[in-house]
């Protein structure tokens, strides 16, 4: 089986099937994409989240691999044909993390400091609470960010808790934000395993590894990106999950650009794919139909 993998996506496909644990049994392909390679722009200028995919599905459909695996925040809402999406690990935590050299927390930051962040969901609420702040296009891998950060080229910087995890950087963390002061980005922490649509024996695979807690969540989600029509130049955000009372509880958001202005809407439903993917899309569909003339031309 070829496939493009994070190391414990390897790890976690070998525990649950023996035979990939022969020598050969897994050849891990490596493919960088347009949005690992452009790193002096920001994405909604070259074409938005499809840029760190499209590579990956061409390999895909191509047979040049025979599985991709994804950060869902990057993936589109609409799968190029002859593919499928039927898996996804059991999510890591959601949450963003503040990293500074020189404060604690946001709150702490004097007027005119620079926030770095290529996260337009991230600019527009960071704004909305502290607008005497900047912030300014923010690229690179977690590495090169926190170099540019003790270099000085900003006062601090967010970047998803997820993500220093699976690095091993936790050490980094000034302070982990509670979803209440900033809502994570539509499936952050969720992985996504792809195949092609023709290809059962691979999706027999995947059916196995799936974690479908955090499918339905995920789903919920990105029906509600669809609703909005949502694009990298859009602050989105949405955070769907499963209470302790059993149900589907989520939250979500859209904002301009300069924070001045957030919407905000709820939904709690069964935990269930059909309920989920109804409530995420009618949360969308709200805050689309109450948004003001113009709200989204940006």
């Amino acid at each position: 089986m070829k496939c493009t993998m994070l190391r414990p996506t390897l790890l976690h496909s070998q525990e649950q099937f023996p035979e990939l644990r022969e020598d050969g049994g897994v050849e891990i392909v490596i493919i960088k994409t347009t949005g690992d390679k452009v790193l002096n722009q920001p994405l909604a200028d070259i074409g938005g989240k499809g840029l760190f995919t499209k590579e990956v599905d061409d390999a895909l459909l191509e047979g040049r691999v025979d599985i991709a695996v994804h950060s869902m925040k990057d993936v589109p809402t609409y799968l190029p044909e002859g593919t499928m999406l039927p898996c996804n690990l059991p999510r890591e935590d959601v949450r963003d993390v503040f990293i500074s050299p020189v404060a604690k927390d946001l709150s702490e930051l004097p007027p005119g400091a620079v926030v770095g962040s290529a996260s337009l969901r991230r600019q527009s609420q960071i704004l909305h609470k502290f607008p005497h702040l900047k912030v300014e296009n923010f690229r690179g891998n977690v590495q090169t960010r926190l170099r540019k950060l003790e270099e000085g080229s900003c006062s601090a910087t967010l970047l998803a808790l997820a993500g220093l995890r699976r690095l091993g950087m936790e050490t980094a963390i000034t302070r982990i934000v509670p979803i209440e002061e900033m809502l994570p980005a539509v499936s952050q922490g969720a992985i996504g395993i792809a195949c092609r649509s023709n290809d059962t024996n691979t999706q027999e695979y995947l059916a196995r590894l799936n974690h479908e807690e955090t499918r339905i969540a995920v789903a919920c989600e990105r029906s509600f990106l669809t609703a909005l029509d949502g694009s990298c130049r859009t602050p989105i955000a949405g955070y769907a999950y499963k209470h302790a009372d059993g149900r589907l509880h989520f939250s979500g958001l859209v904002a301009t650009v300069d924070g001045k202005e957030v919407l905000h809407t709820t939904r709690v439903c069964n935990f269930s794919e059909e309920d989920g993917l109804k409530a995420g899309f009618d949360a969308g569909s709200e805050l689309k139909a109450s948004a003001r003339p113009g709200f989204f031309m940006w």
